[in-house]
């Protein structure tokens, strides 16, 4: 399938290279309201342009941190037609039996546990874990080498900075900022 990917910063080209790594894809090129070429893929212009580039791409992923910006562009995507999709690196480790909502990124080395629940729009950074039971929200996003115990609850839009950690039975709320200090249950 050919991929448009909204985003050519550092996180769009890693989405880049994880789609092409899982043979799944062909890249037709990026959306970015400030980049320049990425590699030999075009950046056919910015985000306000995305309607005139829908017949260039069978899918689309945003690919963009900010989890209220991939909200909302994620958003635009759809009222303009395209048909989202989710990028899964090949070296990343997804149960069957979890749930991935569309449009999220799976990144080299992350593991989605036993009946794991992402919403729409979820990045799960390189070496992240989401472990059985978990649920992440729309939007959530977990850095690099962050970890989700089991039964644990990561909020809509929350994000969870690199290394950060959530013990057992743990609840983020919807929008927080987890940094790298751990979250972990007293009682």
């Amino acid at each position: 399938m050919r991929l448009l990917i909204v985003g050519a910063g550092g996180h769009g080209k890693s989405v880049a290279e994880a789609a092409l790594a899982s043979g799944s894809f062909t890249l037709s090129g990026f959306l970015d309201d400030q980049a320049k070429n990425v590699w030999e893929f075009p950046v056919f212009g910015g985000t306000q342009d995305m309607a005139a580039w829908r017949e260039a791409a069978d899918v689309a992923i945003v690919a963009i941190g900010n989890n209220l910006l991939r909200q909302q562009l994620q958003q635009q995507l759809m009222q303009a037609g395209y048909t989202l999709t989710s990028v899964i690196h090949p070296r990343a480790t997804v149960s069957p039996s979890a749930e991935l909502g569309v449009g999220s990124a799976i990144m080299a080395g992350s593991i989605i546990g036993t009946e794991a629940k992402l919403g729409v729009g979820v990045i799960v950074n390189s070496g992240a874990v989401v472990d059985h039971n978990c649920v992440v929200g729309n939007y959530g996003h977990l850095g690099v080498a962050s970890a989700m115990a089991g039964g644990t609850q990561l909020g809509a839009g929350a994000w969870m900075q690199a290394g950060a950690a959530l013990g057992c039975g743990v609840e983020v709320l919807p929008g927080a900022f987890l940094s790298s200090v751990s979250a972990f249950r007293t009682e």
